[in-house]
């Protein structure tokens, strides 16, 4: 059974049109003729699929699409209009419409428009089942790319070994969670999961947060304190950003792993601990190795399982998925009601080249769901410099003799580029409108993709 429709139009002769082309397509449909009529039907039975007139007397197809993005966000709205009213259909789009169709409407197009929603329905559903899953499942770690699907079934086949674990990326991939979802998806859940960040710590107190140390151990050692090591006894212990580790202390972490017993700094007494071992790191070890900063022999002992995190230019198919989660996670965090984002905001963060990866998009998401003023987030919702990075690299070179188009693009790009993407800065200087500038950076945009 395909998706059900609800067809809302006061043409008599349309509504036929629509019901006779969808039904004889499987599709489960039903109608109404004014909005008010819809409200009803929406109310009693729901629909997947709404397709609505935009003029219509009393309740007109704006009204009830902004009944339906606040009552029903997953239905897709396809707004019917005829060739005069384009404008208020782009509006509608801006609202939440996911697409439009103008009069007079044919049944090809119909059908044509009609599967299209479909698919947009059935990836809401999938990406929200997925994201179900993976969120319980793999603790906040959300994807379906080929890479990350590799990395979520590394975790499941490893989670109980003992063996220490190796994750390296670029910083904001994500290296913390996947340590996370090893330690609670592990026969450790139930054990302590404790964090040392090598790198947050001057070299001299590493050792005493690492090991503990006795009372006079130290000027300022007051009392008895235990160490990480201690601490993660039963459970797991994550040596963050392994590679800023002082080399007098890799030789005792060495020891560590390998005999699984310590002292505590001034004392001789050994402690043995049951401690899982999961570090990262956002370096390159062997290079640190090469030039001697890191010791080959505690590397190997680290990488036994390595686990690398791609970057989020990498794997961009996760890019949806992750921002209705973030979307979720905010709107929850700051009570909101964030409905989604539309197709030119997620077309803008698809083409961005995210050096700050997942974190980056998070930080981004996290500040549109705060500050925007509508439902749905838009491109208005993000910094403008978002679009200067793809578009700056293919940024035509200065030369005589050259079109004016290419000068013009030169000129635009360069002038956003000394103004750090300030639209209105930049348009100031130029002499132009800012909707100029954005309709160009829209038109190079375009350009790209085709």
């Amino acid at each position: 059974m395909k998706h059900s429709v609800l067809v809302v139009d006061d043409d008599n002769l349309v509504n036929e049109l629509v019901l006779e082309t969808l039904n004889r397509a499987g599709y489960d449909c039903r109608s109404a003729h004014s909005g008010e009529e819809a409200l009803a039907e929406l109310n009693d039975r729901g629909a997947d699929i709404v397709l609505s007139d935009l003029k219509m007397p009393g309740m007109d197809g704006i009204e009830l699409l902004k009944y339906i993005k606040k009552s029903s966000p997953e239905t897709v709205v396809i707004m019917i209009t005829a060739f005069g009213t384009i404008e208020t259909a782009v509006r509608a789009i801006k609202l939440g419409a996911d697409d439009f169709l103008i009069k007079p409407v044919v049944p090809e197009t119909i059908e044509h428009i009609t599967a299209r929603a479909s698919e947009i329905i059935d990836l809401r559903r999938e990406n929200a089942t997925m994201k179900r899953d993976l969120t319980h499942k793999f603790q906040n770690l959300v994807g379906k790319s080929k890479v990350m699907k590799e990395v979520f079934e590394l975790i499941e086949s490893v989670a109980d070994a003992r063996s220490t674990v190796m994750i390296t990326g670029a910083s904001g991939t994500g290296k913390e969670l996947v340590a996370r979802a090893l330690h609670y998806m592990s026969n450790r859940k139930d054990g302590p999961f404790i964090k040392l960040n090598c790198a947050a710590l001057p070299e001299n107190l590493v050792e005493a947060e690492l090991f503990g140390y006795e009372k006079g151990a130290f000027t300022d050692a007051k009392k008895t304190n235990r160490g990480r090591f201690e601490l993660a006894d039963g459970g797991t212990l994550l040596l963050d950003e392994i590679s800023e580790m002082p080399l007098n202390l890799q030789a005792k972490l060495l020891r560590v792993i390998q005999e699984r017993e310590f002292e505590r700094v001034g004392s001789s007494a050994t402690i043995s601990v049951d401690v899982r071992l999961i570090a990262t790191s956002n370096r390159n070890l062997k290079e640190y190795i090469a030039d001697g900063r890191f010791r080959e022999d505690l590397f190997y002992r680290l990488n036994v399982i390595p686990i690398t995190i791609s970057s989020l230019e990498e794997r961009k198919e996760d890019i949806p998925l992750l921002v209705d989660h973030f979307i979720e996670k905010y709107n929850r965090e700051n009570s909101r009601n964030i409905t989604g984002i539309d197709s030119a905001a997620l077309k803008l963060l698809m083409k961005y080249h995210w050096p700050g990866n997942v974190r980056e998009l998070e930080n981004l998401i996290e500040r549109a769901v705060v500050t925007s003023h509508s439902d749905l987030l838009t491109e208005d919702d993000f910094p403008s410099d978002l679009a200067l990075g793809p578009i700056a690299d293919d940024l035509p070179s200065l030369r005589v003799p050259m079109k004016l188009e290419e000068g013009s693009k030169y000129l635009i790009l360069k002038t956003l580029e000394k103004f750090n993407g300030n639209k209105t800065k930049a348009a100031e200087a130029l002499g132009i409108t800012t909707r100029t500038i954005r309709n160009k950076l829209a038109e190079y945009r375009s350009e790209e993709t085709v």
